[in-house]
């Protein structure tokens, strides 16, 4: 070949390279969403996806072929490709394109709400002097369903010995003997006899009975116990998933943490009596903290008629912090746990949402939440449930999608909208069930709460809230031949505002004694993944929502608290966590809460979101000694002798005036202010020796409030000083007015909350 002729080829093929690229630097791959899938070929679909990239190529079929990467073909339609800006603005403009989306990287992760919460490993927790690697020193108890020690979330690798003071033993039983137990989990116990002597007749003998798998022995059949043990204290496990969604790798909070477990809870709940043998055990066997995800139902009775508040009045009597669920009620007022010994969580969400596209005749679309990832072949009719009433059921009870409700020869291959009043997970997945046994191939829940609790459908379904209902059933009575399409369900991060308190999560104020601000904090508990019991559905993580999934949260802080402060009271720890917790979202705006998006409030989110980075930190603290609840219960009117009994303190009752309200709480809550009032508060140095606070107050509407003194003074480590916090009525107000108090130390701030509910006769104030 002649030289001269090489050199121009090589200069050619320099020049296709340097064009090449420049092209890869000035493009990059994106998403292009088409909503419904085509029954087409692939071959079909890859030419249709060449033709629409062609006329952003100005018609170059050669250069639409070299920018594509993927087709999209079975659930949902669409493609990826290699664009510039400018042809991704062009490809937004074409027909049948819904979205065009950055393909973003993403780091692989699945608790993500330890993430979340800027908990990314052990050493973020790590200030100087201290180490939080002591936490395998920690024992947590778990009040639950039990565990299945085989999951990869309870190895014991690299973990050392059990301490030397526990106490406890692992229980032999049924599935379950001592080798089931190990380092990590160094003791399991059951408890059987209340929840038998009350379901006697559902025994497995009997006709009727509940095939449900029980396990007469600490192994967990529900999962449910499981999910909370490795929320909190799990061991790192890599490359996971629930069905496809949220890969990446789970670990707990403390992951070092020891597990001790009691078995307290069966297929039908758990019986007080079952609760309380259990939380004898706890005692005696030596934890540090006891995680309790579960309640009474609201309202709750009074505290020493509640197995909970007796059980955990004791616990923390011998220095263990309870951690408690507020209950998943949603309404005002049904806060459950309400004991001031104990620490209440309510549920938040994360910036992680699983959701599905609901895809509409007419090209549009709305998101709706689904762990469903089955998919529809085609997009099919699409009809109101009321249409399709069956037998004696009206059109109204048939819209709920009830058993033997809907006419299958009406419903086959149809989308189904149907309605939901409740809030419980199994009634939503029960109305998929009907659906599909009824011929249906799709649904739509309207769900009346709007809670966004994902589920995991048994056909093509997404929930969405009143609002997008509305808007779908307006298409489907104004549509002639209305169709839809439901996509599978995907992992979408990002989503904002985040965290935003749950519409499930029980609410304050406190209906037993309101002087008591509940909950105290929120945590995330809305679509976490967790260790799940193979037992029933053959699957080793779940995910769930409740606030039984934000309990575990503040128990795994808790335990690294108490990896660094050993010596630290249960009110202590609390104390840090609440003080910590902040009222903003990552935007750095206020909190709001689910379904309508209001500002939350205390009632919703008690001291606010919990921030793990912080809580080692706090610089002060608001301690209480088993004496204080002593003096808190004769305030609030138990008798001496009752309270006598209760406490084993033989002295006699301070019979204070103020009604609960000077029990040393890392929050003041005033229910019935009627012209001025004052509580006193007593915090403790925790941070440095020498240390000067500043008093920062956001008064509630209406209410002036002063502090004295107004600077704190300290000099050294454990020194208490106490201030008095003055509240005046100056305007009237409607219900409950919120604020805070703070205490300021250049970057330090040590804050509560502040609740003030003024008397009626607050209206004949002079302003």
């Amino acid at each position: 070949m002649a030289p001269l002729m090489r050199s121009s080829i090589l200069y050619l093929f320099l020049y296709v390279l340097v064009a090449a690229v420049k092209y890869c630097f000035a493009s990059q791959v994106y998403v292009v969403y088409m909503g419904s899938k085509t029954n087409g070929t692939p071959d079909e679909i890859l030419r249709q996806n060449h033709q629409i990239l062609s006329a952003v190529h100005q018609g170059s079929m050669e250069k639409a072929q070299a920018s594509h990467v993927y087709s999209y073909r079975h659930g949902f339609r669409g493609f990826a490709a290699r664009l510039t800006e400018e042809q991704v603005a062009a490809m937004a403009k074409l027909p049948g394109v819904i979205s065009v989306f950055p393909n973003l990287k993403r780091t692989l992760h699945t608790t993500h709400s330890w993430d979340f919460m800027g908990l990314i490993d052990d050493e973020a927790m790590e200030i100087p002097g201290y180490s939080t690697k002591n936490q395998d020193n920690v024992i947590i108890g778990f009040i639950d369903t039990g565990i299945w020690p085989e999951s990869p979330s309870f190895n014991d690798l690299q973990m050392p010995p059990v301490p030397p003071r526990w106490k406890g033993v692992c229980e032999v039983g049924e599935a379950f003997n001592a080798s089931s137990c190990n380092r990590k989990i160094i003791g399991a116990r059951y408890y059987v006899n209340g929840y038998e002597a009350e379901e006697a007749s559902s025994s497995d003998d009997s006709p009727s009975a509940d095939k449900i798998v029980r396990y007469r022995s600490a192994r967990d059949s529900s999962g449910h116990g499981c999910h909370t043990a490795s929320t909190a204290t799990g061991r790192y496990v890599d490359n996971i998933n629930f069905e496809g969604l949220a890969r990446g790798g789970a670990r707990g909070g403390a992951r070092m943490a020891r597990i001790a477990v009691y078995k307290a809870c069966w297929d039908s709940g758990c019986y007080d009596a079952d609760i309380l043998a259990a939380f004898d055990d706890a005692i005696k066997d030596g934890v540090d903290i006891l995680s309790i995800s579960l309640g009474p139902e609201s309202p709750q009775g009074e505290y020493f008629n509640d197995a909970i508040s007796v059980g955990s009045f004791h616990a923390t009597s011998h220095g263990i912090l309870v951690v408690s669920s507020v209950g998943n009620e949603g309404s005002s007022g049904s806060a459950t746990n309400l004991a001031p010994w104990m620490m209440t969580v309510s549920a938040s969400s994360t910036d992680r949402d699983f959701t599905s596209d609901i895809v509409l005749g007419d090209g549009t679309f709305f998101k709706g939440a689904s762990l469903s990832h089955s998919s529809m072949n085609a997009s099919a009719r699409i009809m109101y449930a009321s249409e399709a009433y069956a037998g004696y059921f009206t059109p109204y009870q048939s819209s709920f999608c009830l058993e033997s409700s809907l006419n299958s020869t009406k419903v086959r291959g149809k989308v189904l909208v149907c309605r939901n009043l409740g809030s419980s997970s199994e009634s939503k997945l029960g109305k998929s069930i009907v659906v599909k046994n009824a011929g249906g191939v799709g649904m739509v829940l309207i769900d009346e709460g709007d809670d966004d609790v994902a589920i995991p459908f048994v056909i093509p379904a997404a929930i969405v809230g009143p609002r997008v209902g509305d808007k779908i059933l307006s298409y489907v009575n104004h549509t002639r031949k209305p169709r839809s399409l439901i996509l599978p369900a995907r992992t979408v991060l990002g989503s904002q505002p985040a965290p935003r308190v749950t519409a499930f999560s029980s609410k304050g104020p406190n209906s037993l004694t309101p002087q008591i601000l509940k909950p105290d904090v929120t945590a995330p508990g809305l679509n976490i993944l967790a260790a799940w019991s193979p037992a029933v559905k053959n699957m080793k993580f779940n995910i769930l929502s409740g606030t039984s999934m934000a309990c575990p949260h503040v128990t795994g802080i808790a335990a690294l608290i108490k990896a660094v402060y050993p010596s630290w009271s249960p009110s202590a720890i609390k104390s840090a966590i609440m003080t910590t917790a902040t009222v903003l979202d990552k935007r750095g705006h206020a909190i709001t809460t689910d379904p309508e998006g209001r500002l939350a409030n205390p009632f919703d989110y008690g001291a606010g979101f919990v921030n793990p980075t912080g809580v080692l930190n706090p610089g002060l603290i608001y301690d209480a000694q088993p004496v204080d609840y002593k003096d808190f219960l004769c305030s609030i009117g138990y008798d001496e002798n009752s309270v006598r009994l209760v406490t084993g303190n033989d002295g006699a009752c301070n019979h204070s005036s103020s009604q609960g309200m000077d029990l040393n709480y890392p929050s003041i809550s005033v229910p019935d202010l009627k012209s001025s009032f004052s509580v006193k508060r007593t915090v403790t140095n925790v941070g440095n020796a020498r240390s000067v606070y500043k008093v920062v107050v956001y008064s509630p509407r209406g209410v002036d409030v002063t502090v004295s003194p107004r600077y704190l003074i300290f000099n050294k480590y454990g020194q208490k000083i106490s201030f008095t916090v003055n509240f005046k009525a100056v305007a009237p107000s409607n219900g409950y007015v919120f604020g805070s108090l703070t205490w300021k130390k250049n970057k330090l701030r040590v804050t509560i909350p502040l609740v003030v509910r003024t008397a009626s006769s607050a209206t004949t104030l002079s302003r």
